[in-house]
């Protein structure tokens, strides 16, 4: 599978360091705004061909998939790009940061019957997949999730701590994480969502601070506190509150609820969710399926989250 990987930051570098260990997988270029930045990558994990031309990579014959990791804005139409040229595309969380974006990328993943993947990857990680497992054999149900997801930056920076050119977004990208997992590990539908967010910061125009609250059809409650003001440990930690038990996962980490360690190393081939994520990126092409986290699947996701932006808007507007 000939992949162009396009955008060279800080998660463009993790899917690289993934896509090494796909036998199936070749990185044929590195894409970013300038060839300078896409040079530097390459060079790290030995790929010779660089571009900063998205467009005229999309007409390469010798390109059967692009992996965006670009700015959170461009995800969207970079998505459905890809699928105008007949490329497969895997697509970094979030799809787009409007209910209407994600709605087109839909649309044209079914006029064009290509692979077209979100980057959930949470579904992957091998500590949520062993609470999956648990829920598929008929040993856990969900009762609630409490869900923190903290980071400090009150400086627009990425997670290696270099500049953006863009601002990330607590509701848009950091929620997506918690609400797509807390939907497809119930099996169940959000049919209640409320938000409420601090201060907007001076210099980066978002709230620094959210705390959402949801409820399912089946009747499971999610509680999820995201920061960007917090100076401490750093990450997102999920609490699975279930009838037989509780789990704690921590990325690849996974704990019961008095903190004893769950062996989870062979849930799966790799302890590395985004080379797990690719491996089914690169697999679903080959064997020409439905991915695990393809843009339908994860659309009720960014539907509530459309809903609670909504939300937003008319609190703004109360003020």
């Amino acid at each position: 599978m000939r992949i162009a990987l396009v955008g060279a930051g800080a998660f463009g570098e993790k899917h690289l360091a993934g896509l090494k260990n796909v036998p199936d997988a070749e990185v044929v270029t590195v894409v970013s705004a300038s060839e300078a930045e896409s040079r530097k990558l390459a060079d790290q994990f030995g790929v010779a061909d660089v571009s900063d031309d998205y467009e005229a990579t999309l007409q390469r014959d010798d390109i059967d998939a692009v992996i965006l990791t670009t700015p959170t804005p461009m995800h969207a139409a970079q998505a459905i790009q890809a699928m105008d040229a007949g490329k497969h595309v895997e697509v970094e969380i979030p799809a787009a940061d409007s209910w209407a974006d994600a709605q087109a990328v839909l649309a044209k993943q079914q006029e064009t019957g290509l692979v077209c993947m979100v980057g959930h990857t949470r579904r992957f990680n091998p500590s949520h997949q062993y609470v999956k497992q648990q829920i598929d054999a008929g040993k856990f149900t969900i009762q609630a999730m409490d869900i923190e997801t903290f980071f400090f930056r009150r400086t627009n920076t990425n997670a290696k701590g270099e500049p953006r050119s863009w601002t990330d977004h607590l509701l848009w990208h950091h929620s997506a994480h918690s609400i797509d997992i807390f939907q497809y590990m119930t099996g169940a539908k959000v049919v209640k969502a409320n938000i409420l967010q601090g201060p907007k910061h001076p210099d980066l125009g978002i709230a620094m601070d959210q705390s959402i609250q949801m409820k399912t059809d089946k009747g499971q409650i999610l509680t999820l506190a995201l920061s960007f003001n917090n100076d401490g440990p750093l990450g997102t930690f999920f609490r699975y509150i279930g009838d037989t038990g509780t789990y704690i996962a921590r990325y690849d980490d996974l704990v019961n609820g008095r903190e004893e360690p769950i062996d989870v190393s062979n849930v799966d081939i790799s302890m590395n969710g985004i080379e797990l994520q690719d491996r089914e990126f690169v697999a679903a092409i080959r064997e020409g399926r439905e991915p695990n986290s393809s843009i339908a699947q994860v659309m009720d996701c960014y539907r509530v989250i459309g809903e609670l932006a909504e939300s937003l808007e008319q609190q703004d507007g109360w003020s």
